[in-house]
């Protein structure tokens, strides 16, 4: 469905995209998750045509995409991190434009008005000023902007940006129907529990680089420990701390300790050790590796860190 090979940007002196080369297939929900900064908007931009790449190809099911190559765009939808939408204009005013932009007229462009406010939950609001309408609101209608021709691929970029968690669920929500009937997404975020929750395949970029690329399990699996056990970073449990530095990866972030055991380190070791201490099973939380244990492992800083 769509390739990148080897796709650089830049803007002056800063690298904003460096070598990046993705296969996305057909059918994927795919999510690039990374921190504000990493390239994640940029990379959008390119495949939307927005911007052009300095070097490095981008192919739109086996066809170049440029800023020309409209005939290709129209194959795509794209829900932009900023809200692109008129206030002044009335939510159905609004869809209008877009549809029109899109070649839509008449029936179709009626049909494709009623099945988007139905699908953004919006019909009672459709002659409403966009002015009036709840971040969440505008997000919904955002996003449904994008789909009134039915693109082939959706990319989303951070859609949920300040949205309550009613309206972050119904996005959720309708992005998965979506990809059920077929309509492959590329959805970007910052948050880790939406990549988790939405994507069959993530890739987590930092710095203009994908440092990873897989399936939650696959990813994970990158990790050089099988389980972490978290404590917090206290006079008690110092003891501890230098006890197990022999024993895998211990690291203090945040006032909390986050031990790693090798593989193959029994944990009724550490509890033996812990009870040798004199120190509660309460303290201790014993959980399976994260995305972002992940990413602080490849990257030495929390994904949300700017």
């Amino acid at each position: 469905m769509l390739a990148l090979r080897n796709v650089t940007k830049s803007y002056g002196s800063i690298t904003a995209l460096s070598g990046v080369s993705l296969n996305i297939g057909p059918g994927e929900f795919f999510g690039l998750l990374g921190p504000n900064g990493a390239g994640k908007s940029t990379l959008m931009s390119l495949v939307s045509g927005l911007r052009t790449p300095d070097s490095g190809s981008i192919e739109l099911a086996g066809q170049p995409v440029t800023g020309s190559s409209f005939s290709v765009r129209r194959n795509l939808g794209l829900v932009p991190q900023t809200i692109a939408l008129f206030p002044e204009l009335t939510a159905e005013e609004n869809l209008r434009i877009f549809g029109g932009l899109q070649g839509l007229r008449g029936n179709l462009l009626k049909a494709a008005l009623d099945d988007a406010f139905s699908a953004a939950q919006l019909d009672d609001r459709r002659h409403s000023l966009v002015k009036t309408f709840s971040g969440g609101m505008q997000r919904r209608l955002n996003l449904v902007a994008a789909l009134l021709h039915r693109p082939k691929l959706l990319l989303c970029d951070e859609p949920t940006v300040g949205v309550d968690p009613q309206s972050r669920n119904a996005i959720f929500e309708h992005l998965q129907h979506l990809n059920r009937t077929g309509v492959t997404i590329i959805y970007s975020t910052h948050y880790m529990e939406e990549a988790e929750r939405l994507c069959s395949r993530i890739g987590i970029i930092d710095h203009g680089s994908i440092l990873a690329l897989g399936t939650l399990d696959d990813l994970l699996t990158r990790l050089p420990f099988e389980d972490e056990i978290t404590f917090p970073v206290t006079a008690l449990t110092a003891p501890l701390a230098v006890e197990l530095a022999s024993a895998g990866e211990i690291i203090a972030v945040d006032g909390t300790h986050r031990f790693r055991p090798r593989p193959g380190y029994p944990l009724s070791v550490f509890f033996a050790l812990t009870e040798s201490l004199g120190l509660p099973p309460r303290l201790f939380v014993n959980q399976r590796p994260t995305l972002e244990a992940l990413f602080l492992h490849l990257t030495g800083r929390k994904l949300r860190d700017v």
